[in-house]
């Protein structure tokens, strides 16, 4: 009989989450690829590049989040920082009707990605296509890229110049509950990197 007791259900959630994050945070490998996208995304930054981000669903809203938190602030005053998300509904729509939603975040690319730029491009499953197209679309324009994504990083897993696996089955709100945790340590260590200069 399924458990419905809410503090059990509660209690099972917190947990989960808990071993899921206890495990990632005991991989060397993992922690050293996240300091690397940070110097990565600040390099660009700080050799007048951009960063783009494009997510699905929930990663849609992580990818809105990391660049509104660049562009904004996190939780340091310093000047505004060059980011931005795939997000504007009039391109998504259109190109979505008049292209395929499989081409809404490269077709953005072909037009705002430059060479010198990076995209941060999330997906859980690592088999979204729109997600594959974007990463396909930035090596075109000679972007550096970094993909964040779970399970066993999918179709993606040998795409981009970096890419960060959360090494997860189950259900993909674990996973991207260690993706936003992710891009907060990443912006913190960027604020910190550009402040300190």
């Amino acid at each position: 009989m399924k458990n419905t007791n809410p503090i059990t259900i509660i209690q099972q959630e917190l947990q989960e989450a808990h071993q899921l994050l206890l495990s990632f945070m005991g991989d060397s490998k993992l922690l050293k690829t996240i300091s690397k996208m940070a110097d990565v995304i600040t390099q660009v930054i700080e050799n007048g590049g951009k960063m783009i981000t494009c997510g699905n669903g929930g990663s849609h809203c992580d990818a809105m989040h990391f660049a509104e938190e660049l562009t904004g602030r996190y939780r340091n005053d310093r000047p505004s920082l060059p980011a931005i998300a795939i997000s504007d509904a009039a391109h998504l729509t259109c190109v979505g009707n008049d292209y395929g939603f499989e081409f809404i975040f490269s077709r953005f690319i072909e037009g705002m990605g430059n060479n010198g730029d990076v995209l941060v491009a999330i997906s859980t499953s690592g088999n979204s296509i729109n997600i594959i197209n974007a990463v396909k679309a930035a090596k075109e324009k000679k972007m550096k890229t970094i993909v964040l994504t779970g399970k066993d990083g999918g179709e993606l897993v040998n795409m981009a110049d970096i890419i960060l696996i959360v090494p997860y089955f189950g259900f993909a709100d674990r996973i991207q509950e260690i993706h936003i945790k992710i891009i907060h340590i990443i912006i913190l260590l960027i604020e910190q990197k550009i402040t300190d200069q």
